[in-house]
């Protein structure tokens, strides 16, 4: 013989499991957010390279995920961010000079925040990895939102003084929320 269910328990029981379950969708909301930004790289004039760059913030820096193609096989470029964002000119000049919020980009010997890595190209002309980017940030001073992320055809000396950029533009997007 059956047992007969009270109408308060199974109303009990039913309040209980809508909490729970609205209790632990709040949960997704009150938990801190990944700031997250993309930047789609087109190329400028006269070159084949595109992709896609990605940028969250960690709490020990900016992971700069890339997915590159189109560029010379086995070769290697600077992944660098510039002041502007503006990739309007033609060999990606309007993107202005290297990203450098901290004063000493001035001395000698001191690395550039915006110059990311060198990267290297597989024999098909592809580049993917990651590159943590501890000087450099999604929000305040230090901030790459809405700047350029420029693939140079060249490597780059982060050490060199002046800093110099790393040859032509080959791709040029900006950083976008």
């Amino acid at each position: 013989m059956g047992k007969r269910i009270d109408g308060q328990a199974v109303h009990a029981f039913i309040v209980l499991t809508a909490s729970c379950v609205l209790l632990c969708g709040c949960s997704v909301f009150l938990r801190p957010q990944e700031k997250r930004a993309d930047a789609q790289l087109l190329p400028t004039v006269g070159n084949q390279a595109r992709g896609l760059v990605t940028f969250i913030e960690h709490s020990d820096g900016v992971q700069v995920t890339y997915n590159l193609a189109g560029l010379p096989p086995n070769s290697d470029h600077a992944l660098q961010i510039h002041e502007r964002g503006d990739c309007i000119a033609a060999d990606g000049s309007s993107a202005g000079q290297i990203f450098s919020p901290a004063a000493g980009r001035l001395k000698a010997g001191a690395r550039v925040e915006g110059d990311l890595a060198n990267i290297h190209a597989d024999a098909n002309g592809v580049a993917t990895g990651f590159i943590v980017a501890p000087d450099v940030s999604l929000d305040g001073i230090r901030s790459v939102l809405q700047r350029a992320i420029v693939l140079h055809h060249d490597v780059s000396d982060p050490y060199a003084y002046p800093q110099h950029g790393a040859g032509l533009a080959l791709a040029c997007g900006v950083i976008r929320q």
